[in-house]
């Protein structure tokens, strides 16, 4: 016995490079090889602050190629990074939907459909990053046949609606939006945020009748958002804009990690974290993780509901006034370096009553 989880041992037969990391600078420049069980080219991401929450990979298609078709039972939302195609999605009752999509999309697997990707370009790979439920789903089952090939559809997740996969959704108060399918996530429609601060925006997604979900946040040119902390899992895919994030916890030094459009990173469970706005145009990033809001996996996966409160209230955000006058000082200087200026209202740091 060797205590080391079947996830990890099964990525290792599968022959494409295991990446173990922190912090990926660009997803669009991750080396991969091919990887025979798909058809394309693979890397695994292996995010240091998932913790086995979820698990992640790159995945390439050759110009004018497709992959082979597939099916499993763990979840999947796969956010593309570059070209554009289409996918098909079908199950044994013969149900069956064809989407395209491109550089932006975002979409969710149904789970235990079968699916196959297709690259729509004759000159141009197309590369996407999927964030899944691989590792927890490997661990329990510890069967790799059994993931691949489980004979039963998940009607109640997909039964060929005819406009499943056609961008149109249903939206909840909170900022939530219910649907399957966003064209292109950098330009998607967000609403205010301002507990978050930072004058950002936002909106939360559920996808695909799903245990996964995701939300896209964005923030103005010469802006931060309050420093905040959550559970494991949060893959977070800088989708526009370029800045750098912090990272502590109570007592331990702070890491600084600068990031553009394409970089990943995985803010480890309970560690506080806070993004910074250098670019020259706002800043947008997209964090699928595990646990929603319609099909809830409990405080300690994917909550959200104490994100954007003050610790002194029970929640998990520092406000303003009561982060270390350092970080604004830090950031000031940054902005002045590429000759810019803080739009942060002065305000903002005064304590109320």
């Amino acid at each position: 016995m060797d205590n080391i989880p079947y996830y990890e041992k099964w990525q290792q037969g599968e022959g494409i490079p295991v990446i173990k990391t922190f912090f990926v600078q660009d997803l669009k420049k991750v080396p991969l090889a091919h990887w025979e069980r798909t058809g394309g080219e693979g890397a695994f991401i292996n995010m240091e602050g998932a913790e086995g929450a979820t698990g992640a990979y790159v995945c390439e298609i050759s110009a004018g190629l497709s992959l082979k078709p597939q099916r499993q039972i763990y979840e999947e939302m796969i956010y593309v990074l570059r070209g554009r195609g289409a996918t098909t999605i079908w199950n044994d009752k013969g149900a069956k939907q064809t989407f395209e999509w491109q550089e932006g999309s975002l979409f969710s697997l149904p789970l235990n459909a079968w699916h196959q990707h297709f690259n729509g370009q004759g000159n141009e790979a197309a590369r996407f990053f999927s964030v899944n439920s691989m590792p927890i789903v490997f661990n329990l089952f510890h069967n790799a046949d059994f993931i691949f090939s489980v004979p039963y559809d998940f009607t109640d997740r997909f039964n060929g609606e005819p406009e499943y996969f056609s961008g149109k959704g249903k939206s909840y108060p909170g900022r939530v939006w219910e649907t399957n399918f966003i064209a292109d996530a950098r330009t998607f429609k967000l609403e205010e945020w301002k507990e978050r601060g930072g004058g950002g925006t936002n909106v939360m997604l559920e996808m695909a009748n799903g245990s996964m979900a995701a939300h896209i946040s964005e923030f103005p040119i010469g802006t931060y958002k309050k420093a905040h902390r959550h559970g494991p899992g949060f893959n977070v895919i800088i989708i526009k804009g370029k800045g750098f994030s912090l990272f502590w916890r109570a007592g331990e030094p702070i890491k600084r990690y600068d990031w553009q459009d394409g970089s990943v990173f995985t803010p480890p469970p309970m560690m506080f974290h806070q993004h910074f706005n250098i670019g020259a145009t706002p800043a947008r990033y997209l964090p699928p993780r595990l646990g929603g809001i319609k099909f809830s996996l409990g405080e300690q996966f994917g909550d959200i509901s104490k994100v954007d409160k003050d610790v002194k209230a029970g929640g998990n955000q520092i406000e303003y006034c009561d982060e270390d006058p350092s970080i604004r000082k830090m950031f000031e200087e940054e902005l002045a370096k590429s000759g810019t200026y803080s739009r942060m209202n002065p305000d903002l740091y005064k304590r109320t009553k």
